[in-house]
């Protein structure tokens, strides 16, 4: 491959995977009851670990699905699967844990929380990236 095809390959899987993660993100926002937005804008730490988090997920999951692919369409399918599974499998963990209540500890700003999920996301991240595999 010339210089010139590895750099326009280059692009496009950077493009497109930040065009993913942005879905991701809107996904992730959209599902859950809090407004970690509105939540960050107003300084709350937890909401930002916690979103942090998710974002640090999906990531991983993306560049997994990169490096993973033999093609942008491949990475586009494997990577909006591993979005997908990256949502479910982190409500399934939240669902998994009802010692206490999410959504409240986060509005609420309890850091502890926010960092359990922003663990909890980075974990299963990895786990559904180390799955992407041919």
């Amino acid at each position: 491959m010339s210089f010139i095809e590895l750099f326009t390959s280059t692009i496009s899987y950077i493009g497109v995977a930040l065009l993913l993660l942005l879905i991701g993100i809107i996904l992730f926002e959209v599902t859950t009851k809090n407004k970690e937005f509105e939540l960050i804008k107003n300084g709350n730490k937890a909401a930002v670990y916690a979103f942090g988090g998710r974002i640090l997920g999906l990531g991983i999951v993306l560049y997994s699905s990169i490096s993973n692919s033999i093609n942008v369409l491949d990475m586009v399918i494997w990577g909006s699967v591993a979005i997908v599974m990256q949502i479910i499998v982190f409500y399934l963990a939240e669902w998994l844990t009802p010692k206490f209540n999410v959504t409240k500890a986060i509005d609420e700003d309890n850091q502890a929380i926010g960092l359990f999920l922003l663990f909890l996301s980075v974990s299963i991240g990895l786990i559904i990236a180390g799955s992407l595999t041919y």
